[in-house]
């Protein structure tokens, strides 16, 4: 018997929504058709197959006209389809080839608006992964109305941005997807000071962490991802900073969705720098944090003078990471979408 198959788009921002598939992917019997613009990763779950879209945010060859002056919004209807750009036109046809040679029953989409309609106009239901912020705008609105089902991979608990009022009823929170869920936790060091970098972007940069470091003496700090005006070398990051997160004393993360899962699944001390993201994201997310008294958040990388007082107060916090409610919540996710693909979305 063929099994049931389901597509994923994964946006190519950062590293966050392919981690955040895999996650889940671990927990699907389905087939999984990835779309993304980025090319095929590691360690891809057995059940995935990947196709690389071509971009749709460059200039195409022989043009001088930017797709972001190619009236990409559609008047504010849109966040993202820019007119006569070839890329963006073969990406939807790409998909829809695939859609139409190998059927899908649900189309989940970590995130895009046009990819939720488009999937919607296919006649495909569509799982939407939400982000935190303030998205009151047109586009996120007829994206959450066109959503079969809206995964918000954070605890209902602890924050309910407004803009999934309107569609409460189809929304479930599932808590901080961590690919960390299920790790046993041994014995750890505590020694140290880690920066959690990312990929997704910084106003961090290497001379920041330098006057951090030398106002306190006698701590290491250690870095994974790369800092602002550096990409950071390629052994500054690793696919997997599960010990690094068990052996730091405390550790300095951003505010993104992942990162503040596997926070919860290591239950580390942590110092919370909210980086700018549209739609303040990771601001939301980081107030939610310093609400519930998880982490110690500083709204901008802390002046030098004040990190000995700000490590100190990270390490006096017992935090209750149990409230993000991190375990269980990839399974959780998964079930959502296969009952959206199994015809349960009701």
């Amino acid at each position: 018997m063929t099994r049931r198959a389901i597509a994923w788009y994964v946006h190519h921002h950062g590293m966050g929504h392919l981690t955040r598939m895999r996650a889940v992917a671990a927990h699907l019997e389905e087939e999984i058709v990835c779309f993304s613009s980025l090319p095929r990763p590691t360690m891809l779950p057995s059940n995935c197959t990947w196709m690389q879209l071509e971009r749709d945010d460059d200039v195409e060859p022989g043009s001088t006209i930017l797709a972001a002056d190619r009236s990409p919004t559609a008047g504010g209807m849109l966040h993202w389809a820019p007119e006569l750009h070839t890329g963006h036109r073969r990406r939807l046809v790409r998909m829809a080839r695939v859609i139409d040679q190998h059927p899908v029953s649900a189309f989940v989409v970590d995130t895009s608006v046009e990819v939720t309609l488009f999937a919607r106009l296919l006649g495909i239901p569509p799982v939407l992964f939400t982000q935190p912020g303030t998205r009151h705008d047109e586009p996120h609105a007829l994206g959450l109305r066109a959503a079969a089902r809206i995964v918000a991979p954070w605890p209902a608990e602890l924050l309910r941005p407004a803009h999934l009022a309107p569609v409460q009823s189809s929304v479930v929170f599932t808590g901080g997807i961590s690919r960390f869920d299920g790790r046993v936790a041994g014995p750890r060091t505590r020694d140290g000071v880690l920066v959690l970098g990312g990929r997704g972007g910084t106003q961090v940069v290497e001379a920041d962490l330098a006057t951090a470091a030398a106002a306190t003496p006698g701590e290491r700090w250690v870095v994974l991802g790369g800092l602002g005006g550096s990409p950071g070398k390629e052994n500054d990051w690793t696919d997997d900073p599960w010990e690094s997160l068990l052996q730091a004393d405390v550790t300095v993360s951003w505010a993104g969705q992942n990162a503040v899962a596997d926070l919860a699944a290591s239950r580390a001390r942590a110092v919370i720098v909210p980086q700018w993201r549209p739609f303040d994201e990771q601001l939301e997310t980081a107030r939610a944090l310093g609400r519930a008294g998880l982490a110690v958040v500083e709204p901008i990388w802390p002046s030098a003078e004040r990190w000995p007082e700000v490590l100190e107060s990270a390490r006096a916090r017992e935090a209750d990471w149990s409230r993000w409610e991190a375990c269980g919540a990839a399974e959780r996710a998964a079930r959502v979408v296969h009952d959206v693909g199994a015809g349960r979305a009701e």
